[in-house]
């Protein structure tokens, strides 16, 4: 893919396979922290999961109508990130309860789905836990150019975005279309878990959302810093991860959430020995 900068790559990635893995991992390692740190601070971290799991029946609806797997899960996510927001906002009493009918809904979707398109194969699990060596060029382009949609929208909506996380009565107050944003949060999380699944897999993408935002919450003064931090921790545990696997010979997706628990980890214990205490940074000290 860049056979002209080669001699001066490292020999992980030398191999066109991990150059695509490398950019595509990238990508969604820059938006997945992105997303997540609304997530984590409007208590929603659980929604990746949910999403997660609807997407797996629009993998296994793909090779049922033998349409690009990565389309089919997207669509599904979508509607189930709709269907979240919708209801969660007519019953928040039973958010919890709202996401689990859709975990499990959408698990049992793709159970029953993969068993009638006898996909119970290498490329469904490829798709349930990543496999950075399928990634071809057709992936890379569909996860870019989501990718950039997704940077674009939440840079768009910074401020608003900002407004409903910490406040959302006195965002409607102000005028914000709190309903509205509500809705392109949760299809924008859609969106990052469908991209998201090639790299990490649907059963550990959310991780991806959430670790990183954990670890920059030790660290981060305001909510600016923890995203840089977020963003940081994730393109980190995400190069550190495919490079361990390529050597090592393990699996790419567990291999990075692994260290992106392990960049958690030391940001705990240098937060323990620079004297700020332990725990994750209380949210109302992001409001800068």
């Amino acid at each position: 893919m860049f056979d002209w900068l080669a001699p001066l790559l490292p020999d992980f990635l030398r191999p066109d396979f991990m150059q695509r893995a490398l950019i595509a991992g990238l990508i969604v390692a820059a938006i997945c922290p992105l997303i997540g740190l609304f997530l984590v601070l409007r208590r929603l971290s659980l929604i990746g999961d949910g999403l997660g799991h609807i997407a797996f029946a629009g993998v296994a609806a793909g090779f049922i109508l033998q349409i690009y797997p990565l389309v089919t899960a997207l669509a599904f996510t979508l509607l189930g990130a709709a269907g979240i927001e919708w209801l969660r906002s007519r019953r928040r009493a039973y958010g919890d309860l709202i996401l689990a009918l859709f975990f499990y809904t959408g698990i049992a979707a793709g159970v029953v789905l993969s068993g009638l398109s006898h996909s119970f194969n290498a490329s469904l699990f490829g798709y349930l836990f990543g496999s950075v060596a399928t990634i071809d060029a057709s992936d890379v382009w569909f996860i870019a150019g989501l990718g950039v949609a997704v940077i674009a929208l939440v840079a768009l909506l910074y401020k608003e975005l900002f407004a409903i996380t910490f406040d959302e009565s006195t965002a409607r107050v102000s005028g914000i279309r709190v309903s509205i944003l509500n809705i392109l949060l949760a299809l924008t999380t859609a969106v990052t878990v469908s991209i998201g699944m090639r790299v990490v897999g649907l059963l550990m993408v959310a991780a991806l959302m959430i670790i990183p935002v954990a670890g920059a919450l030790q660290l981060g003064r305001g909510f600016r810093a923890t995203l840089l931090w977020s963003v940081l921790f994730s393109v980190v545990a995400l190069t550190i991860g495919l490079a361990v696997s390529y050597y090592a010979d393990l699996a790419p997706g567990g291999t990075i959430v692994l260290s992106a628990v392990g960049l958690f980890l030391l940001a705990m214990a240098w937060k323990a020995v620079s004297g700020q205490g332990s725990g994750v940074r209380d949210a109302t000290r992001l409001r800068s």
